[in-house]
């Protein structure tokens, strides 16, 4: 089993290589407002959890999340094969997407607070 220092260095790199990736080599219009926030390296570095926020075009518009969950799943073997190119291990871990929940989650606590 790896130490948690190796798989948190891990996870920031893959976070880091991901973020790029998206914005550079995936093409697909409905990742365009998808912002990588987090990311979780199994302790056998085996699974990566990749979270991920999505805004809308302007301020008021509601973001497309099922799209971009769509499109981050269709993008998943391309973007694996990103972060193995890039990272210097024997098993590039399988990335799993999850919407990250912490900003409406913050900003609900921010209005209750304000109340």
């Amino acid at each position: 089993m790896a130490d948690h220092a190796r798989a948190a260095r891990m996870a920031k790199r893959i976070m880091t290589i991901v973020a790029s990736a998206i914005e550079r080599e995936v093409k697909d219009q409905r990742l365009e407002y998808v912002t990588v926030t987090d990311c979780r390296v199994t302790g056998d570095l085996h699974d990566a959890t990749v979270f991920y926020t999505v805004r809308g075009e302007t301020i008021e518009e509601e973001p497309d999340t099922e799209a971009a969950a769509e499109a981050l799943h269709r993008a998943r073997g391309q973007l694996r094969k990103i972060v193995g190119d890039q990272l210097s291990v024997r098993f590039t871990p399988t990335l799993t997407f999850e919407l990250d929940t912490v900003p409406e989650a913050s900003a609900h606590l921010e209005d209750l607070l304000a109340k």
